[in-house]
């Protein structure tokens, strides 16, 4: 196993846990991060607040590594869907293609805005996102696209580069990477605005998320959302102030310092380890788990590109069944759409694969 054992020893999830994709149960290192902030902040407040300004800006440092970016272009925000509707605020004058399917987080924004002069969200029918499928829907009224780095249903990767190829210079890719930034090796080079909470593969809990806006597209959003935290002197006696340079512009207000603080102690963990290294394991735990699920007779859907999440379900049994008998033997699934989502991480047990066989084998009746 190439992850370090330094990495997987940070997590004790519980055994038979495969819900990632939902929400991913927090390092200690997160843990005890959350703990002894919140403890300096009941002893000494002042002192409690200044050192966790110091660690968010180890945390921006942090996130900049992870995105190839440079440490003005991330900002922290309260939730994936924050930075989404930071986004929207943004942009106005056209269209913003958005996949038919696509999470919920990644269509209200649109939504929400377009009745307030936004883009006009044009929904792509096609199923899982392409090149050649984005070519189709281009005309000169598109100004964007929105699109999951990987779809939270099929575990779909959206080729983010090849996207942004076809894109071009004057439209924007808008990427929600919560489903596999930490996870699996993203083209975040491609992505003109990025947002992605901690609470999934990154394991860093609720409370923070990053919004990452390029410099080359800072000049083409508007900060709709901008509130006092995103200004030239905030405290100043007029308003409106000129925004701050950077993805901070965008921000409503401080962040929760001590999520911040957590979602840097998450990253600072995948660092360590080696993003390609925590994706080489997963895959080979979906592997293991989906070998396991069709030697018990399962039907399984997989994409050509798998990044941690895949599909099962038993032919002829009720989803709901099969979805029950997995809780009843202590793993953790999600049942979505008559298909029961599997999604581990590098550091769920080998021999999770064994008992996924033995809960989803039918138990054969016996006579006395």
């Amino acid at each position: 196993m190439n992850v370090q054992l330094a990495y997987l020893s940070q997590f004790q999830e519980p055994a038979g846990y495969l819900d990632f994709a939902r929400i991913g149960p927090p390092s200690l290192a997160v843990a005890r991060t959350v703990a002894q902030a919140t403890e300096s902040l009941a002893r000494d407040p002042s002192a409690a607040l200044t050192g966790l300004e110091l660690e968010a800006r180890g945390a921006r440092a942090a996130a900049a590594r992870l995105l190839s970016c440079a440490p003005h272009e991330v900002a922290f925000v309260s939730s994936t869907s924050h930075a989404l509707f930071a986004a929207a605020a943004g942009l106005d004058g056209g269209v913003v293609l958005v996949p038919r399917g696509e999470f919920p987080a990644n269509v209200y924004p649109w939504l929400r805005f377009q009745e307030r002069g936004g883009l006009r969200p044009r929904w792509i029918d096609s199923g899982a996102i392409t090149a050649d499928v984005l070519r189709e829907h281009l005309d000169d009224d598109v100004k964007a696209l929105a699109v999951s780095a990987v779809d939270a249903t099929t575990g779909h990767r959206a080729p983010l580069g090849a996207l942004k190829e076809v894109l071009g210079e004057d439209r924007l890719l808008v990427v929600d990477a919560v489903q596999g930034l930490g996870a699996v090796p993203l083209e975040v080079a491609a992505a003109d605005v990025l947002a992605c909470g901690g609470q999934k593969w990154l394991r860093a809990g609720w409370g923070a998320a990053l919004l990452l806006v390029r410099d080359r597209v800072a000049d083409r959003l508007a900060p709709g959302l901008g509130g006092w935290s995103g200004v030239q002197a905030p405290f100043g006696v007029r308003h409106p102030t000129p925004p701050l340079a950077g993805a901070v512009a965008h921000t409503a207000t401080n962040p929760d310092l001590t999520a911040v603080a957590a979602l840097g102690a998450a990253i600072d963990l995948v660092l360590s380890a080696g993003e390609t290294n925590i994706a080489r394991q997963i895959a080979r735990t979906l592997a293991s788990l989906l070998d396991a699920a069709r030697a018990a007779g399962a039907e399984v859907l997989v994409p050509r590109e798998p990044a941690g999440i895949a599909r099962v379900r038993l032919p002829g049994r009720d989803p709901a069944s099969t979805h029950a008998a997995l809780d009843a033997a202590g793993l953790t699934t999600t049942l979505r759409g008559g298909w029961i989502r599997l999604s581990p991480h590098a550091t769920t047990p080998a021999d999770t694969a064994d008992r996924l066989r033995a809960a989803l084998t039918p138990r054969r009746e016996t006579h006395t």
